[in-house]
């Protein structure tokens, strides 16, 4: 039942935007219809998966297929059912927020593409988390990285979103490849392409070695774990706010996905794996959060957040994989448990912190941080949701992000004082990193949210914003009850949680180790409660006075001067320079100034930039050195059929005498 239902959706959703092509160009009808067919298709999507979540029964279906290896077989277990629910969420509110954001009227261009490809991507998604065929997944996972390709270059006519286009179509075949390779030695294991569990000899260890590296490169790229993340912040930057919820909320997720699943079918894993993931994790979290800081492009900023906490949820995986090898179920639950939950919680207060950015967008048409300033007062409704959402992504209670770091954090400390080796070792940078990267985000989003949403405006498209109308407020307004649910009852997905653990580890299916018996969930519960009675009855109480007493009126920022004006305010740069300079042996900031050479020098900027540095500094200049070296084979290619030919004859001469010798 549970089957049916989620294939039915899929179907659903990936015709929505078929209607709108034989519709105007201009016309809204097509893109209503896109958003009722995608929001019927995701409501029997979650239906099926709480199905499940509620019966844990499931019916795989697995119908024949005309494609050597291949069958159409789909499942739901506890791994897949985490990341249905997301799936079908998220670009579900992303729709709706659309019917503003991008209105078919002000895009006629690109609004029909960008609708078709956008149930395409989720409609593939879901298919790559049930497929239980490697063929099939395969299939799933190439329509989703090509219609990904589409959306993020909607807007194509841009030089600089082509560029982007670019660079992601290459890192996303770059995976698909490590995937190809990855397949063929697990279907060589395995003796079919069934994605099943293989059995303790079946996989030497050299053979076992090779899938893990494979998988961790492969859908490390897609997760966009540094230093594999090359396609991410320019993606996320370019591309339409609500297709950057989309692909920060759920896509990069599948890259997560592939991991969990790959090393639940792998036997028994040496300790250095679960390091490795740990360690790739740390490393991840630490450099997202401080490239994040140094950006001034509010969607950019946002997109270092996710390799940030792409990084956390590596962090969980690799715990548990190193609680798996050395015989800990106890790791396994609170690792893996709190990396999936961060999935979900990064999926709900990442969407919502895009969405809030796109509103804040739409109202001022620019990205730059640094032209924003004193828009909560013109748009408190905005300012709010954004701030829910930097509580959450900071990990501050009573929020979602506070409970699964708080799992990982439970985990971690559980590794501490057992002895000398790998364990200890993990443990003693994870924790302290995973603290660092919780301060380093608090600074980040107070950076953000001082310089966006207080103070003055700083041009004057800020001080003439308006707020968003409702279709795009009522998603933001979800994901930000959502973030709060979690975070007041964690106890109400436990269970499906403790579902998924079992479906990666059986050892941890003793009742000892559930997350609610680890974890002291009812104590998140009460604590979160009695701090938002807290914050409610102070708000309360702070009205109160207010309306009794007079309020005097003045400028947001003076500081003792008789004519402030904006250009006196910190600005993003400045709160973030000390910092900046901290972390510049691995920012390495480029500066541009000018010094006053004269008694009156002429006008002048100061300028600094974080550039990226996997991309511009190592790929890029690699690339050109590789295409200046090969530039002398151009005179090979003179346009004749017969020096063609010759060569064919030369290389044919060469085999043949290869062969003889």
């Amino acid at each position: 039942m549970s089957e049916r239902l989620v294939l039915i959706a899929i179907a659903v959703i990936a015709l929505s935007g078929v209607p709108g092509l034989f519709m105007s160009r201009r016309a809204a009808g097509g893109q209503s219809i896109a958003t009722v067919l995608a929001a019927a298709g995701a409501m029997l999507g979650i239906v099926g998966t709480l199905i499940f979540a509620v019966t844990g029964s499931s019916e795989p279906i697995a119908w024949r297929w005309p494609v050597p290896g291949g069958e159409f077989a789909v499942a739901i277990d506890g791994i897949a059912a985490i990341f249905l629910l997301p799936i079908f969420l998220i670009p579900t509110l992303g729709s709706i927020y659309g019917l503003e954001y991008w209105r078919q009227a002000d895009h006629p261009d690109d609004g029909q593409k960008l609708r078709l490809f956008y149930g395409f991507v989720t409609a593939s998604l879901a298919l790559v988390v049930i497929a239980k065929n490697a063929v099939l997944f395969l299939v799933a996972w190439e329509v989703m990285a090509m219609a990904a390709f589409f959306l993020v270059t909607t807007e194509d006519r841009e030089p600089a979103v082509r560029e982007v286009g670019w660079v992601y179509i290459v890192a996303t075949h770059a995976a698909t490849l490590c995937l190809f390779a990855m397949f063929a030695l697990l279907q060589r294991a395995v003796g079919s392409f069934e994605m099943i569990a293989a059995a303790e000899d079946a996989v030497t260890p050299g053979a076992a070695r090779a899938i893990f590296l494979l998988a961790v490169a492969g859908f490390g790229i897609k997760a966009g774990v540094m230093p594999l993340h090359v396609w991410l912040p320019g993606a996320h930057a370019m591309a339409p706010t609500h297709v950057s919820a989309l692909l920060s909320g759920v896509l990069i997720k599948v890259g997560i996905y592939g991991l969990v699943r790959i090393t639940s079918l792998l036997p028994q894993s040496p300790a250095w794996w679960g390091g490795f993931v740990l360690a790739l994790g740390a490393v991840s979290a630490v450099l997202g959060v401080v490239f994040a800081i140094g950006q001034h492009d509010l969607k950019r900023l946002l997109a270092y957040h996710s390799v940030e906490n792409i990084g956390i949820i590596v962090m969980g995986v690799g715990l548990a994989m190193l609680g798996r090898s050395l015989g800990r179920p106890d790791w396994i639950a609170l690792g893996l448990a709190g990396a999936l939950l961060h999935v979900w919680n990064h999926g709900l207060f990442k969407s919502l912190l895009f969405f809030s950015a796109g509103s804040v967008i739409h109202a001022v048409h620019t990205r730059e941080i640094d032209q924003l300033g004193g828009l909560a007062k013109r748009m408190p409704r905005t300012a709010l949701a954004f701030a829910v959402g930097a509580a959450a992504i900071c990990g501050l209670p009573p929020l979602n992000g506070f409970v699964s770091e708080l799992l990982i954090y439970l985990g971690l400390f559980r590794t501490v004082g057992i002895g000398e080796g790998p364990a200890w070792s993990g443990a003693a940078f994870a924790a302290p990193a995973l603290a660092l990267v919780g301060a380093l985000a608090v600074a980040c989003f107070v950076k953000a949210f001082g310089a966006v949403f207080l103070g003055t405006a700083r041009s004057d498209r800020s001080g003439h914003a308006r707020e968003s109308g409702p279709s795009m407020l009522v998603p933001m307004a979800v994901l930000a009850a959502c973030c709060l649910l979690i975070g007041l009852a964690p106890a109400l997905i436990a269970p499906l949680l403790d579902r998924a653990v079992v479906a990666w580890a059986p050892t941890a299916a003793s009742a000892e180790f559930r997350v609610a018996a680890l974890a002291p969930l009812g104590w998140i519960s009460a604590t979160g409660l009695a701090l938002v009675g807290a914050i409610a009855l102070s708000s309360l109480l702070l009205c109160e006075r207010f309306r009794r007493s007079e309020v005097a009126s003045a400028v947001t920022w003076d500081c003792g001067y008789a004519a402030p004006s904006a250009t006196m305010q910190y600005t993003s740069s400045s709160f973030a320079e000390m910092l900046v300079r901290l972390f510049r042996s691995v920012l390495r900031p480029v500066v541009h100034t000018a010094r006053a050479t004269s008694l009156f020098p002429r006008a002048a900027a100061f300028e600094s930039n974080v550039t990226e540095p996997v991309l511009d500094g190592v790929l890029e200049p690699m690339s050109r050195s590789i295409a200046s070296f090969l530039s002398w084979s151009r005179v090979l290619q003179r346009g004749s059929i017969q020096a063609y030919l010759f060569y064919v004859f030369v290389a044919l001469v060469g085999m043949l005498v290869w062969v003889a010798l």
